[in-house]
C-alpha cells in the first residue's frame, strides 16, 4: 500500500543550504531570485559566519546529513571568500553554486587586477554614509508610522497612504532599509472618507504622496488575524474603505497601485520608478 502521507509534498523537494563568512544575506538574495524561477518546494537553511576551519567541517556535516535524509543532494549557494574555507565546503555531497568563483575570478582575469578577497568587504567603511543614511530613513520611517507625527514632512522623499493593513508600514520599512529613501505612511480613515478629502497635514506635500490598495477578501482576511471577528474585519467594512480610498484618490490625482498579489520589492520597484528616485544603498 502506497505511503499516503508523501503525496503531501512534491517529490521534487530539495534543501538548500546558504553559506557564507558573513551573514548570508547575500548568498541568500541571490539564490531566492534563482530558486523562484521553479515551481518547486525548497527547504532552507542560512549558514552565516562560517569563518574557521571547524565551521566550515560543521557545514559539511549539516549538507552531508540533510543529503542523507532526503536521498537528493542539496543545492548549496556559497558566498565563502577564503579559499581554503571554500575547498572544504565544496567537499560536502552537495550541488554548489559558488557566487565567488563564478563572478569574481573571471572578472580579475577581465580587468587584470587581483580582488581584495576580504572578507564583508560591501559593508565597510567606505560605505559608512550610506549605512547612516539607511539609519535615518529607517529612524524616519518608524517616527513617521501609522500617521504617528505631522513633523518634517517636508523631509520625506514619500508618504505612502491607504486603508489599515493595506502594506503601507513593510514598504515603508522596506525602502528606509534597502534603498534609504525617507518613507512616512498615513491610514486614511472612515473620517476621511466623511470629510471627503485627505487628511490637513499631507495636503502641502501632496506630490510626495503614492497610494497603496488591497482586494477586500485579501483585506478582510489580514485584519480578521489581527481582530477576529470585528466590524473593522468585515468585509462589507472593508469593501467601503477600499472603494473610499480609491476614488479619493483618484478625485485627488494621487498614483496608486494594489499590493493585493505583489510582494514588497515589487511594490518598492514601482514606488522608485515613479519618485524617479536615484538613490541607491549598496
Amino acid at each position: 500500500m502506497p505511503d499516503l502521507a508523501s503525496h503531501h509534498l512534491p517529490a521534487t523537494d530539495r534543501t538548500v543550504f546558504f553559506v557564507s563568512d558573513g551573514t548570508g544575506i547575500t548568498a541568500e538574495t541571490f539564490g531566492h531570485s534563482v530558486l523562484t524561477q521553479f515551481e518547486l518546494r525548497f527547504k532552507q537553511i542560512r549558514l552565516p559566519f562560517i569563518d574557521t576551519l571547524d565551521k566550515a567541517r560543521d557545514a559539511v556535516r549539516r549538507i552531508n546529513e540533510a543529503r542523507d535524509i532526503d536521498g537528493k543532494r542539496p543545492i548549496v549557494f556559497s558566498t565563502l571568500v577564503k579559499a581554503d574555507l571554500s575547498m572544504v565546503v565544496r567537499q560536502s555531497n552537495g550541488m554548489h553554486m559558488d557566487l565567488i568563483q563564478t563572478f569574481v575570478e573571471p572578472l580579475e582575469q577581465e580587468l587584470g587586477v587581483k580582488s581584495t578577497h576580504t572578507i564583508g568587504r560591501s559593508h565597510n567603511i567606505a560605505d559608512s554614509d550610506e549605512y547612516k543614511n539607511r539609519i535615518e530613513a529607517i529612524n524616519f520611517s518608524l517616527a513617521h508610522d501609522d500617521g504617528q507625527s505631522n513633523k518634517n514632512l517636508a523631509m520625506a522623499d514619500v508618504i505612502l497612504v491607504g486603508v489599515s493593513r493595506s502594506g503601507k508600514t513593510p514598504t515603508s520599512l522596506y525602502l528606509a532599509m534597502q534603498y534609504g529613501i525617507k518613507a512616512a505612511n498615513y491610514p486614511l480613515i472612515p473620517e476621511d472618507f466623511e470629510r471627503g478629502k485627505l487628511p490637513g497635514g499631507l495636503l502641502p506635500y501632496k506630490n510626495k504622496i503614492f497610494g497603496l490598495s488591497i482586494t477586500a477578501d485579501r483585506l478582510a482576511e489580514v485584519r480578521n488575524e489581527r481582530r477576529p471577528g470585528s466590524k473593522y474585519a468585515a468585509l462589507e467594512n472593508c469593501r467601503y474603505e477600499i472603494n473610499e480610498a480609491e476614488k479619493m484618490m483618484r478625485r485627488e490625482g494621487i498614483r496608486w497601485l494594489s499590493s493585493t498579489v505583489k510582494s514588497i520589492e515589487e511594490i518598492a520597484t514601482m514606488i522608485l520608478q515613479e519618485l524617479k528616485s536615484d538613490k541607491r544603498a549598496y
